[in-house]
């Protein structure tokens, strides 16, 4: 080993896009050490065979290790990704919240646990696919160390390619995490990700990107949660409407989210949509689609960058910014106000759809990632039940 080489931890899940990072760091001049994490028990992981945690994923990665001539390393991260992410993704169903787990994936095990074996192996920093862009820089006046020099800082900015820019499932990474980590991709687009592939000749060129939670087969999270939780562990209520009208009865809140549709029983005159989720009463709450607009809330688990210069401001000062309310969301002007114990408000200047408890919000200033929390739950619709009470 060149002693003045740094070497890097890629996460390889056997896709297009970490098996070009691998050629782009190698090609800089960096170690480069791939490694697959297995997340499924063996007797499970039949469920996602073809995605990033399955065997066909583990095999296409250490195929595209032996032709960059670089090593690769299955680690069984079954045990914690169970703990971490599996438990977080039904619990937060279960409190009528809707996860997000790949931001929970990346925050504690790909660029958490993980870093673990990247320090046993003896790596600088870890490497994934990601179309985000992680520029390490010396230190803002808002980072200072206790001697008073400016602590050493990263910036997250979104990927260049707006189509695949994942700078939202970053967010939550901390400044120790993001100082780290490197995503040789932010900075193209994915044409370029395949043409590099096919002038190598990489078996995986072509390989279709998985638009799915990588362990819900077919997208279909309630059959997940069916077989994942036992049948007394769905919280059953009732359904009412906006008015506080009795519409029937329902078989788990873990089986709804803001926003839903399909599944609500018929016999309305115009579209019923889920509004809102009750965990006090296991009660869902229909109404129509005006019913979903919102233009005010809350965040907790804030997690602010230093580019965000929160310690400057004075109490109760707005931030203007852009905020994306979950992935797919093309962004809105807001103003932003940090709160106590880890809150900020978000005001809303168009209001939005669909503002759902238990997804992300991240919001930028400009293509810069000032930081990001989790939306809160409002106040429970109690006008609802205060008219079925009365």
């Amino acid at each position: 080993m060149n002693p003045n080489k740094q070497r890097v931890l890629l996460g390889m899940s056997g896709g297009v896009d970490s098996s070009v990072a691998g050629y782009l760091l190698r090609e800089q001049g960096y170690e480069v050490i791939g490694v697959t994490m297995k997340v499924w028990p063996q007797d499970c992981i039949s469920r996602a065979e073809d995605k990033c945690c399955g065997p066909q994923a583990i095999a296409d990665a250490r195929g595209v290790a032996h032709s960059l001539g670089i090593p690769h390393y299955v680690v069984d991260e079954a045990d914690q990704f169970e703990r971490l992410v599996i438990d977080y993704f039904s619990s937060e169903y279960q409190a009528g919240r809707t996860p997000n787990p790949c931001v929970m994936c990346n925050e504690k095990l790909k660029f958490g646990n993980l870093w673990s074996k990247a320090a046993t192996l003896g790596c600088d920093y870890i490497a994934t696919g990601h179309y985000a862009i992680i520029e390490h820089g010396d230190g803002t006046p808002s980072s200072r160390r206790a001697d008073g020099a400016a602590a050493p800082h990263a910036v997250l900015r979104k990927g260049i390619d707006p189509r695949k820019d994942q700078s939202y499932f970053l967010f939550s990474l901390r400044q120790p995490q993001l100082l780290r980590a490197l995503t040789p991709l932010g900075g193209m687009r994915k044409a370029e990700i395949r043409k590099i592939a096919h002038s190598l000749g990489l078996r995986v060129a072509d390989k279709i990107d998985s638009q799915e939670i990588c362990f819900v087969p077919g997208n279909d999270y309630k059959a997940f949660l069916r077989s994942h939780l036992c049948e007394g562990e769905f919280h059953r209520g009732e359904i009412y409407d906006v008015d506080g009208n009795f519409v029937g009865e329902h078989g788990g809140i873990e089986l709804f989210t803001v926003g839903q549709r399909k599944g609500l029983p018929g016999g309305s005159a115009r579209p019923r949509y889920v509004v809102d989720l009750d965990p006090e009463t296991n009660r869902v709450i229909v109404g129509d689609a005006d019913d979903l607009i919102c233009d005010e809330f809350e965040v907790d688990r804030m997690n602010w960058h230093p580019v965000a210069g929160i310690d400057d401001l004075d109490d109760g000062e707005e931030i203007a910014a852009t905020v994306k309310i979950r992935y797919n969301h093309p962004g809105t002007l807001a103003s932003v106000t940090p709160l106590e114990h880890g809150r900020a408000r978000i005001r809303l200047h168009e209001p939005q759809r669909a503002v759902t408890p238990g997804q992300a919000t991240v919001i930028y200033h400009g293509d810069v990632v000032l930081g990001g929390g989790w939306i809160c739950r409002a106040e429970p619709v109690r006008s609802s039940e205060a008219r079925v009470l009365a």
